[in-house]
């Protein structure tokens, strides 16, 4: 199978021609716990636990991905394209993409670039198609656990 693709969905995949043009927009899940003080100071009320994330996969190609038997609550292995960084000679928040051909770390200078593996539910999907144009589109919603 050719890949078109850095990403990978496990145990679901991906097909070839159904992910190229793909675009990752990554948010923080959950309300912020800020606060102003009295004396107008910004405070984080948080208790210091790790952000997790929202993840939209969106794409426009000419075949569907394997999202027939997709539920909500699936879980999910994301092998992100999104390259996260840290400074060289420190650590990643998340773990390395690690199976995959394409090497998922990368070092500039004092940045090191990887992709993260994250552990994902699915939280919807939508599918559409433009039947005259031959173009399938989707877009698929995940919480990390």
């Amino acid at each position: 199978m050719t890949e078109t693709t850095k990403l990978r969905l496990s145990p679901i995949g991906i097909p070839p021609y159904s992910a190229r043009g793909i675009t990752e927009e990554f948010t923080l899940d959950g309300e912020a716990q800020l606060a102003r003080t009295v004396n107008n100071v910004l405070i984080d009320l948080s208790a210091g636990e790790d952000e997790k994330y929202k993840l939209t996969i969106t794409c426009t190609d000419q075949q569907m991905p394997f999202l027939d038997g997709v539920k909500r609550g699936m879980e999910l292995t994301v092998d992100s394209a999104t390259e996260f960084t840290y400074m060289t000679g420190g650590s990643p928040a998340r773990e390395i993409a690690s199976t995959t051909d394409d090497p998922a770390t990368r070092t500039e200078g004092a940045v090191t670039f990887y992709r993260p593996r994250l552990t994902m539910l699915v939280a919807d999907y939508r599918l559409n198609n433009d039947e005259a144009g031959a173009v399938c589109g989707w877009t698929l919603d995940l919480i990390e656990v």
